[in-house]
């Protein structure tokens, strides 16, 4: 199963409503099936608006190899983390609980 990311398209300085309306048609007709689009507008008065659509796109080959990179020096980095505040506190093992029945008095 591919892990989908969230990506987004900006659609800014549109002449007309016919030009807005093509433009939309041709982003909505190259999404995939699940992307569940949504559109927002944003931007101010300042600064102008514009139309964003978020989306969810299927994550390619490079961003799999990037996050897998990620997640283990992340892994590594807290079990380091966790060693040395062992250490430095002094580890002392939590006891297992009993996981029998449980038992109602009355």
């Amino acid at each position: 199963m591919s892990k989908l990311v969230k990506d987004f398209i900006e659609i800014r300085d549109v002449a007309s409503l016919d030009a807005l309306i093509e433009r939309l048609t041709e982003i909505r007709e190259s999404m995939p099936e699940t992307a569940r689009p949504e559109v927002k507008m944003r931007g101010d008065d300042t600064f102008g608006r514009k139309l964003s659509i978020a989306y969810f796109r299927p994550q390619t080959p490079e961003e799999a190899e990037s996050d897998a990179r990620c997640h283990e020096a992340y892994r590594a980095a807290k079990e380091q983390e966790l060693t040395r505040l062992q250490d430095e506190l002094g580890f002392c093992p939590v006891p297992q609980r009993r996981t029998g029945k449980l038992r109602i008095v009355a």
